[in-house]
Parts: structure tokens; C-alpha cells; sequence
């Protein structure tokens, strides 16, 4: 099993900047590939980032392409989303996933990742 715990996220005005961690137990980290999901209100869940296991290769979506950078430090067990530029269409429930499979490179696809944290809220306020 692997417990996902996210924090970091909060209200922030557009054009600021926040920074998610996601801290993970119960497995080697650096065996994981991990994501960053989001899903606003009446939406479906979409994948934003995602990140092999050594963090040789990333994925950003079109919508966050320049302005969200994923990171991980597998020393410390975590997972980052560095968000600059926020705009109100960036407001929802973003989630952690992991990736316990034996896929390469990174993860798209929200059916690949078996483990999910709770979720923090963003809120970008216009």
C-alpha cells in the first residue's frame, strides 16, 4: 500500500504562484511514477503533470504548459507542482496519484495510477 498526503494548496489572486507537495510512504518512492490530477466542480478529472521515476521525463498539459513544473526529490519521498501565473481556470481539487505498474516513462492516463491521495483545494481569485 502507499499513502499519499498533499499539501500546499489555498487561495491565491491571479497571477500568483503556490507550491503543492505530495509526500509518499509505504513503498520505495523511486520505483513510483507519480501525477498531479485536478478536478473542478461539474468536471472531469484531468490529468495537469506527471513524472517518470528517476524525474528524467515530464508531461505538462496544454493548459499548464509554461506556467506548472513537476518535480520530485526521491530522498525525501516527494513529489512537487510548482504553479505560477495562476489563473481563476487553474481552481480546483488537485490530487496526487502513483504508479505502481511496470509502464516506462510517464504516466497520462488517470486508469494507469493505483493509488490516489485526498486532494487540496486551489483557488485563484480573480
Amino acid at each position: 500500500q502507499v499513502q499519499l498526503v498533499e499539501s500546499g494548496g489555498g487561495l491565491v489572486q491571479a497571477g500568483g504562484s503556490l507550491r503543492l507537495s505530495c509526500a509518499a510512504s509505504g513503498r520505495t518512492f523511486s520505483s513510483l511514477r507519480m501525477g498531479w490530477f485536478r478536478q473542478a466542480p461539474g468536471q472531469e478529472r484531468e490529468l495537469v503533470s506527471a513524472i517518470s521515476r528517476s524525474g528524467g521525463n515530464t508531461y505538462q498539459a496544454d493548459s499548464v504548459k509554461g506556467r506548472f513544473t513537476i518535480s520530485r526529490d526521491n530522498a525525501k519521498n516527494t513529489v512537487y507542482l510548482q504553479m505560477n501565473s495562476l489563473k481563476p481556470d487553474d481552481t480546483a481539487v488537485y490530487y496526487c496519484a502513483a504508479d505502481s505498474g511496470p509502464g516506462m516513462a510517464v504516466a497520462r492516463f488517470a486508469v494507469e495510477y493505483d493509488y490516489w491521495g485526498q486532494g487540496t483545494q486551489v483557488t485563484v481569485s480573480s
